[in-house]
């Protein structure tokens, strides 16, 4: 039986997403029913849904007209999260997230987005939409609560690669400045360095040079270049855009989420303890659902791959309808943005500020 409200079959501009609907642990139901929740708040979205199509079609049809705003594109195979990415980049064809990104590199839609196996979904991505020239390694870049008035901050790289030289860091310094341009509307992003301390004498080698390089380079990237920042800094207002390496970012990324799991776990257990905690928590409850949406993963899902000749949005392997829901939506807004241009434009122009910063007055290199 249908479910739901009725979407209208068309619009006046179709911002098309391609969707690997076989990858996340909660299986294709969740997918859809995200799917469904973003076509229900955005009749301009179309969607091409990857996967096997006996499995899919029914799940779509559970939502009433759903089906005139779905192409569904049978892939039999299904990457998991045990296979490895070098597996799929020799034998991922036919998949449904190796159909998903085929179809951005067709310029059949503006971006993909996946729950699949982070590993090889970037493998995937690099071998099919190939790096943006000059970028030597994409990045991930994720949102993260804090206290600027939009709500988030910017970090990356959060699993991409576990190395980064100074010119990496400077590349990504300039992607995520043009992600919180474009995701966050911020004019200028204030970017600053991950580092153990914010002295400029701190941190290791290539830290301190691409701390120089990121001075150079920040006008003609587009951001404003804070210096070295801390750990404690990264849900603050001081920065938009945190910069580090890949496996920096991703520690911090899941000690964040286990960190405020275990904040969540205790201060339920604090609130049901008694009587008397159950009234309390009942009177602070407009408050307590204020803070439950700011700090929801799932309100917030959605890891970027920058540097590719296309957007691909990765979901939380767990993400249930909701955490669907709002990874479709940042796609949206990128694709609508005319994010991957600008993006191409500011790695060049960034690259050039860094070359002439490389070179003295008199021509020698530095």
């Amino acid at each position: 039986m249908a479910n739901g409200t009725e979407f209208p079959a068309g619009a006046a501009q179709r911002t098309v997403i391609s969707v690997d609907a076989m990858g996340g642990d909660r299986g294709p139901a969740a997918v859809v029913a995200g799917l469904a929740d973003s076509a229900r708040a955005d009749f301009g979205l179309h969607f091409l849904l990857h996967g096997d199509e006996a499995v899919l079609r029914p799940l779509v049809a559970r939502h009433a007209g759903l089906a005139d705003r779905v192409d569904l594109r049978h892939a039999a195979r299904t990457v998991t999260m045990a296979d490895k990415p070098s597996q799929v980049m020799r034998h991922g064809e036919g998949t449904s997230m190796w159909s998903a990104i085929d179809s951005v590199k067709a310029g059949e839609a503006r971006v993909a987005v996946s729950c699949g196996n982070t590993g090889a979904l970037m493998a995937v991505s690099m071998i099919r939409l190939r790096k943006l020239p000059g970028v030597n390694r994409p990045a991930i870049a994720c949102l993260w609560p804090s206290h600027n008035p939009g709500g988030f901050n910017v970090m990356l790289d959060v699993g991409a690669d576990i190395k980064a030289e100074a010119e990496d860091l400077l590349q990504y310094a300039t992607m995520g400045a043009a992600y919180a341009r474009n995701g966050l509307d911020l004019k200028s992003p204030r970017v600053g360095l991950l580092n153990v301390g914010t002295e400029e004498h701190k941190g290791r080698a290539e830290l301190k040079a691409a701390h120089a390089l990121m001075t150079a380079a920040q006008q003609a990237a587009g951001f404003e270049f804070t210096g070295f920042v801390e750990g404690g800094d990264i849900p603050s207002d001081r920065v938009d855009v945190i910069v580090t390496d890949g496996f920096t970012g991703n520690i911090a990324l899941k000690t964040g989420e286990g960190t405020a799991k275990f904040a969540s776990d205790m201060l339920r257990g604090a609130l049901t303890s008694g009587p008397l905690a159950r009234l309390g928590a009942l009177l602070a409850m407009g408050g307590l659902c204020r803070l439950q949406g700011r700090i929801d993963p799932r309100r917030n899902n959605g890891g970027v791959f920058l540097g590719l000749n296309g957007t691909v949005v990765k979901s939380h392997g767990a993400a249930d309808a909701t955490g669907v829901a709002a990874a479709i939506r940042l796609a949206a807004q990128l694709a609508r943005s005319g994010f991957i241009d600008r993006l191409a434009a500011r790695v060049a122009s960034a690259e050039r500020a860094g070359q002439d910063a490389a070179v003295t007055k008199d021509g020698q290199q530095s």
